[in-house]
């Protein structure tokens, strides 16, 4: 990668790391993004409301579907940790995930292709919502109105060595969701429990009832996780009125995680009635199974090859969950890792900072995939 070209993608990636913002907030962050583009790089920008994407076309005509490539832009709700020039300035929220990087590594791919000669439209997605699982069902969208061919994305991850290229065939994030189960009853004087409808016993056999269903057999990895158990307001003299249990559901398969829900649900009803409540269910942060694609990942592979990038196959899925998987489920494509070190700070923790030295390897891989992809 040029240096002129490394220095401006570090310079962007500190300042979106200081405009650090939250799903479905990405204001002044698309808004840096998309000037760098229209200023740096001679790509069109198209304004999406919350997201957008640019497209190079070649020079002549040559009836060639477009390949695409995705980067996120979403920050955590998370405080800034770090004592670095360029922390976030926005209170409570950071960039502890690393898509400061990506969108950077984004935005030089499209220095490096600016003046080249390009023998298929590239296309390039800067996605709002990741962290929520928002965002990509909807950019997916553009896969069909383009008739993109191919799609790819890349995510950093600690733990592998730096610059590595790491790749799994087939699932290499499951899907999940999160599930909230409200139970309402009426509250009473903790002295007359009797007068109200305590919620606590169909919360509690709730979670009894849960474990018992995760030890049944699934097919493959299949979690029911509770995040959070809450019942009344903790004052000693009012029997609680209402309560509710959070848990993250997460499966190797869509429909076998569909399937756990459907049971829980139906636990919680029976509860409910037991014991004379009313329930209520609430769904959120849906992200589909993501599955690479053979002949993609093979392209992927051969890639790194190239550049002269280890490449390492994972025994086991990265079991976070990622909502590229809307795009894979449209064209062909794949999702690539890079590792920022063995020993660097794991993802969405206060330690992290995207590691800058992975940013040439980024450019790198996504500029050979458009080499490749334009020769078959």
């Amino acid at each position: 990668m040029e240096e002129e070209n490394l220095k401006k993608i570090i310079d962007l990636r500190h300042d979106l790391h200081r405009l650090a913002e939250l799903s479905m907030h990405e204001t002044n962050t698309k808004r840096r993004l998309m000037q760098f583009i229209r200023e740096n790089t001679d790509f069109t920008v198209h304004d999406c409301g919350l997201w957008f994407w640019c497209r190079k076309d070649p020079e002549e005509e040559t009836g060639r579907t477009p390949v695409a490539f995705r980067a996120d832009m979403d920050a955590l709700p998370m405080d800034e940790q770090l004592d670095i020039p360029y922390a976030s300035e926005t209170p409570g929220v950071s960039h502890k995930c690393g898509h400061d990087g990506h969108s950077a590594a984004l935005a030089g791919l499209a220095l490096e292709l600016s003046g080249v000669k390009l023998m298929r439209p590239v296309v390039l997605i800067f996605q709002h919502a990741e962290e929520i699982g928002a965002g990509g069902k909807v950019c997916a969208q553009l896969i069909s109105d383009l008739r993109i061919g191919e799609a790819y994305a890349f995510h950093n991850l600690s733990g592998y060595p730096q610059g590595s290229v790491v790749l799994r065939r087939g699932l290499t994030q499951p899907a999940s969701k999160g599930l909230t189960v409200h139970f309402a009853g009426a509250q009473s004087h903790a002295s007359y429990p009797e007068q109200g409808r305590n919620p606590a016993w169909a919360v509690a056999d709730l979670v009894a009832d849960i474990r018992e269903l995760l030890v049944m057999p699934h097919r493959g990895m299949t979690l029911a996780t509770i995040v959070g158990v809450r019942v009344g307001t903790g004052d000693f003299g009012v029997s609680a009125g209402d309560g509710e249990v959070r848990l993250t559901l997460r499966s190797e398969s869509e429909a076998e995680m569909n399937e756990l829900e459907r049971e829980i649900r139906g636990k919680a009803r029976q509860l409910g009635t037991r014991d004379g409540l009313d329930v209520n269910f609430t769904s959120v942060d849906e992200f589909p199974e993501t599955r690479n694609a053979d002949p993609a990942l093979d392209r992927v592979a051969g890639c790194a090859g190239w550049l002269g990038l280890p490449v390492i196959y994972m025994d086991e899925m990265w079991r976070a969950s990622e909502d590229f998987g809307w795009y894979l489920k449209r064209c062909p494509g794949a999702i690539f890792y890079l590792g920022n070190s063995v020993d660097y700070p794991p993802l969405h923790t206060g330690a992290y900072d995207f590691n800058d030295r992975i940013l040439p390897a980024a450019v790198g891989m996504m500029k050979e995939i458009v080499k490749e992809s334009s020769r078959t």
